[in-house]
């Protein structure tokens, strides 16, 4: 044995020579072992000759503490460990590749080095991602236009709704509204008189938000509904608003909480029914039957809640018949991390389909339900508003869907809270909820098509096609006397301009003569003024009449017209007109003048009338009435115009569009109004910008400023632009992960452009359209917000792939990043054109398919709701470069990911480094002893008895994803364990350990947003006291590979190397991962948790199965409890 002088043995090496010849002897005599593995045992042994010789280190003493604690048999492990490790298994001896000098190479690179190429992706996807986000928060973004309300709100608690009516009633509470000074209780009778409406609050919503809704509803009954004795009679009651406290559950993040919310709303409808029974409670006329139903508003995932209520088994058939919904999502849940929340979804929308697909009512459970769906607009950053179709579900005699912005007198975007306590919104609603309540009967509202009318009326703007129009079905109210003298007079134009009322100094008459027969055909009547008409058709100073000729028709006598206006001056050769006015067809429009900003302003705005000429065939005068005396503000225009000059469309091609833009000029003599038609125009992701120019009338002689409508009918949106020179251009039309229409309609194609213009203006106008590429970019956020949760899964996938592909064939496991680079050179750009092309095809056929079942006339049954699942969600080809830009932010992403990583795991390192030299640890020289002593503080059998307990935790106590979270916590700390000692002791056996480990983490960090919000949901519920476990959130399953491949890592030991085809298995685990992340993480993004297990499942089968050089080697030494089961545990000591 050799000795240093001082006394002390040197270690002998006898598996080689102790001199650089004779090691390279040694080599020379073994030809069969492959060259690198020869390369890595000469730098070892050479790197041992120089601390020898030098005297840098010295060997432990067999005198010491660490040569005493190898046991007899350390010599013998790592020799039969060596043996394994370094000799070629059969067939294993291969020249050096590229990609074995590389990898070489790679050996000693940082995990901070970055190629100039992974720069330049990085900078690409900084930039694209900069760019988004100030287009989202700078362009294209909707006006504020809400008035806050005010109240003053008094809830009392039912307390008589407790355990003994529901289970839940320890977690969640039902409330009654009373506004202060206004509803008249006490503490024995509560006051109820009226029709019972329940509201139901989002995701972490208060009840306290119904406070706005209900306390318009009971002022306003108090000032105007109670003196209106025509309503009382009608059925009009006052309404009471009851409101459920669900604790500020987070319902949006859980499946579960949906379905437990559902039926704790079935049992507090059975029991706000059972009030009215009571004597003590209710102040109702005893005459009116008891309620069989209550309406339910819901406010964002409330309104999914109420959805559900009708489905749950203990629901009570037709308890329910009106549903409001605001702000709601119900095409599809705004997550996807929860496998509940996307089953409860598709089983209500299922549910709902079904039901209205039946031909005959007796087999529509629905049949009698109505669905009204608001949407907040551009404003609502918290759901896309266009999750709030209606379109895939229900039919439009049942319900449909209605942004804030088309309300009349409305007339704004909202954002999401807002639409909770917005003044304007509120007034609107409650008046239509007024006149759709009939106490009379016990549903306490009126039939269902009555119900849709009446909130088509309140709602949309009544300038949609189907609008249905009241004149045809009035009676003649007026008796015009005229004669030839001057207060009269037939134009005999196509058009009627009054600039100024007044101006004759006394009552007046002028007659525009209205087609009739033949030339009805194709003809529209338009009228706009700037005074206000009431409901019954009347205006302060102005008379709009549409006239007949005596004799008026039979059974009509002009004794019994109750007004007569008589301009004949006692003339016996008068010419008496029996007259309808046009109350109940008053379109409102904004205002728009030259001092109008927006069209939510404050101001009173115009009355507007159109008619189809075919509707008012019966009358041969269109009279307008100037009542006023005096000269005075105001005016109107009336115009008889062919379509084919008002309505026009636009067709030209989205490229087209895209590179010249779209250019439509009106001719001098244009129609009050013009409608262009652009159907192209139809998808969400894209912005536009729309300009007038070519002004011709001075602020003088215009009458009014252009006014804009920008609209589509399926949903129905529209947008109004006052003061029209300049108007960004945004829509909810064809949207991605968007279901087809019900029953697979065509939904109508385009964005149409209404524009008002003064036609005295004797100048041309010019439309210039454009897309607006800047605007459009963040549009992408809302539509894809989720996918940065998914997609970089893929890269990461694609990056582990390539590290277990060099690994296995060099023993070098490369850094996350060079990986990555080496991806970004190869198999990246083929998976990302590969997904382009295949998206494309797949659009393609939806479309055939689509046209298809069209031409076939298809049912519902062949309607796939299922088809804009894959990929991004889309199925117009156009959008193909969103594949490829989406790869770059994933990538992008993912190296940002890596490096905060490393920015976190190295200064841990640097802390854990020191305070281990603090405490007095001691430093080994062999790689082998630092990872034995560090990562292996227990034995496998004790690690294995942490795993179990914390396992029964999950099964019994916690949610898997708590365990998830602490699993990533313990992987970081062995990130950085490995991080610090691979940095000390520069070795390629700790390098591939840390690399290895890091990617890991990487990997399981990119799934832990998936688990967050349902460990979310399970913290609330304990703040709450609500200790009721997950059924479906306790599958062991679920986290046991996890677990066990993390306190595997935790015992120091590096993954072994697969030199057979079976490491083709691990290539094609990891590229099916990136497939699936591909095709379908967004829309099952919580698959994306169980198919990571299963990766992480295949990574412990080969840890265990394949240590020590043979299968189940190491998974006997785990059940045997051998200390010295971990590779890289083995230290070799020489006796």
């Amino acid at each position: 044995m050799l000795r240093r002088p001082s006394g002390s043995p040197i270690e002998e090496r006898a598996d080689y020579p102790f001199t650089a010849e004779a090691i390279l002897s040694n080599q020379r005599r073994q030809p069969d072992v492959p060259n690198e593995l020869l390369f890595e045992v000469s730098t070892q042994d050479e790197q041992w000759l120089k601390r020898t010789e030098s005297g840098e280190t010295s060997p432990r003493a067999r005198t010491s503490a660490t040569w005493k604690r190898q046991s007899p048999t350390d010599s013998t492990t790592e020799k039969k460990h060596t043996e394994v490790t370094m000799l070629p298994s059969p067939g294993q001896g291969r020249k050096i590749t590229p990609n074995r000098r590389s990898a070489r190479q790679s050996q000693s690179k940082s995990p901070w080095s970055c190629s100039l190429l992974t720069i330049v992706t990085a900078g690409l996807a900084v930039f694209f991602l900069l760019s988004v986000v100030q287009s989202f928060l700078n362009r294209q973004v909707d006006p504020q236009g809400c008035i806050m309300s005010t109240m003053s709100p008094t809830y009392i608690k039912m307390s008589g709704f407790d355990t003994e009516h529901s289970r839940f009633a320890t977690k969640y509470s039902l409330y009654l509204y009373r506004e202060d000074g206004v509803d008249h209780y006490t503490e024995d009778n509560i006051g109820l008189r009226g029709a019972p409406v329940l509201f139901l609050p989002g995701n972490a919503g208060s009840y306290k938000q119904v406070r706005s809704l209900s306390s318009e509803a009971s002022r306003y009954f108090h000032n105007v509904v109670q003196h209106d004795q025509e309503a009382i009679r009608a059925g009009t009651s006052s309404l009471d608003f009851f409101m459920i406290d669900f604790n500020e559950d987070l319902a949006a993040f859980h499946g579960q909480t949906i379905i437990d919310q559902a039926d704790y709303v079935n049992e507090a409808v059975a029991y706000i029914i059972s009030l009215y029974h009571d004597p003590h409670r209710s102040r109702r006329d005893p005459h009116l039957p008891d309620p069989s139903s209550v309406i339910l508003i819901g406010h964002s995932m409330g309104g999914i809640v109420a959805r559900t209520v009708l489905i749950t088994p203990n629901y009570q058939s037709n308890s329910v018949n009106t549903i409001i919904t605001m702000s709601t999502p119900h095409a599809r849940p705004p997550l996807s991390f929860d496998s509940d929340m996307v089953k409860t979804y598709q089983r209500v929308n299922d549910y709902w389909r079904e039901s209205y697909s039946q031909k005959s009512s007796s087999n529509n459970p629905l049949w009698h339900t109505t669905l009204i769906s608001f949407a907040g607009g551009g404003r609502d950053t918290m759901v896309p508003s266009d999750y709030t179709s209606l379109l895939s579900l229900v039919p439009a005699t049942h319900g449909f869907t209605v942004f804030t912005s088309t309300i009349p007198d409305i007339w704004t975007s909202m954002d999401h809270l807002a639409i909770t306590w917005c003044d304007q919104f509120r007034k609107v609603l409650i008046k239509s909820l007024f006149e759709v309540v009939d106490v009379r009967r016990a549903a306490q509202t009126k039939p269902r098509t009555e119900r849709i009318k009446i909130f088509r009326k309140w709602l949309l703007t009544g300038l949609e096609a189907s609008a249905p129009k009241t004149l045809p079905w009035h009676d003649p109210t007026v008796l015009l006397t005229l004669s030839d003298g001057s207060r009269s007079m037939i134009l005999q134009s196509s058009n009627l301009t009054i600039r100024r009322l007044g101006a004759a100094g006394q009552t007046n008459a002028r007659l525009l003569p209205l087609p009739s027969g033949e030339e009805a055909d194709g003809k529209l009547i338009t009228v706009l003024t700037d005074q206000a008409m009431d409901r019954f058709g009347d205006f302060e100073k102005l008379e709009v009449l549409f006239c007949s000729i005596s004799p008026l028709p039979h059974g009509h006598s002009s004794t019994l017209l109750p007004v007569e206006i008589d301009l004949s001056d006692g003339s016996p050769g008068a010419t008496r007109l029996a007259c309808k006015k046009a109350g109940g067809d008053a379109i409102h429009l904004p205002a728009s003048t030259r001092s109008s900003k927006h069209a939510f302003d404050q101001a009173s705005p115009f009355t507007y009338l159109q008619y189809h000429a075919t509707d008012v065939e019966e009358h041969q005068f269109l009279a307008v009435v100037d009542k006023a005396s005096d000269l005075s503000e105001g005016w109107l225009i009336a115009d008889i115009a062919e379509n084919s000059r008002t309505f026009m469309v636009a067709n030209i091609s989205l490229k087209k569009l895209l590179m010249t833009g779209l250019h439509v000029e009106l001719p001098p003599d244009r129609p009050l109004m013009t409608d262009i038609r652009v159907p192209v125009l139809h998808s969400s992701l894209l912005a536009y910008s729309l300009r007038l120019g070519n002004l011709g009338c001075g602020s003088d002689a215009e009458i009014f400023t252009p006014l804009l409508r920008q609209y589509i009918d399926q949903p129905h949106e529209s947008k109004f632009f006052v003061n029209f020179k300049q108007a960004d251009i945004s829509l909810h039309g064809i949207a991605p992960f968007m279901p087809p229409a019900l029953n697979g309609d065509e939904l109508a194609s385009g964005v149409s452009f209404q524009l008002w213009t003064d036609p005295t203006c004797d100048a041309s106008l010019n439309l210039a359209l454009k897309v607006d590429v800047t605007g459009s970019l963040g549009k992408l956020v809302m539509r894809y917000r989720t996918l940065l949760a998914a997609f970089p899964l893929m890269v990461v996938a694609m990056v582990l792939r390539k590290q277990f592909r060099v690994y296995d064939d060099t023993g070098i496991f490369i850094t996350f990043t060079e990986s990555l680079d080496k991806c970004l050179r190869t198999s990246l750009p083929i998976l990302f054109l590969a997904m382009t092309l295949f998206a494309t095809s797949v659009a393609q056929t939806s479309t055939f398919a689509f046209r298809h079942n069209q031409t076939a006339n298809s049912t519902e049954a062949l309607v796939d709701y299922t088809q804009n699942d894959l990929f991004l969600g889309s199925s117009d080809t156009f959008f193909w470069f969103l594949v490829p830009l989406t790869g770059l932010v994933s990538v992008g992403a993912c190296i940002a990911i890596n490096y905060l990583v490393l920015a976190v795991t190295y200064p841990l390192s640097i802390v854990y480094s020191y305070s281990t030299t603090k405490s007095g640890y001691i430093k080994h020289e062999e790689p082998q002893t630092v990872i034995r002593s560090t990562f292996a503080p227990s034995t496998p059998r004790r690690r294995a008895i942490n795993t179990i307990i914390l396992l029964m935790f999950v099964a019994f106590v916690i949610p898997y994803q708590f365990a998830y979270v602490v699993a990533c916590i313990v992987q970081l700390a062995t990130s950085t364990r490995a991080l610090r000692f691979a940095r000390e002791m520069r070795s390629a056996t700790l390098m591939n350990f840390s690399n290895y480990t890091h990617s890991i983490f990487i990997l399981m960090l990119w799934v832990l947003p998936i688990n967050l919000p349902v460990l979310i949901v399970w913290i609330h519920n304990l703040s709450v006291h609500w200790l009721t476990p997950f059924s479906s959130h306790h599958n062991v399953l679920s986290i046991m590979p996890f677990i066990i491949l993390v306190e595997t890592l935790t015992g120091g030991t590096m993954i072994p190397r697969i030199t057979t085809k079976v490491r083709y298995l691990t290539d094609v685990i990891f590229f099916s991962l990136a497939v699936f992340t591909a095709m379908y993480g967004v829309t099952y993004a919580y698959m994306l948790h169980q198919l990571v297990n299963l990766v992480a499942l295949w990574l412990v089968i080969v840890h265990y199965a394949y240590q020590n050089g043979f299968p189940l080697s190491g998974l006997k030494g785990l059940l045997e409890g051998d200390d010295d089961s971990d590779v890289n545990a083995d230290v070799k000591k020489m006796p």
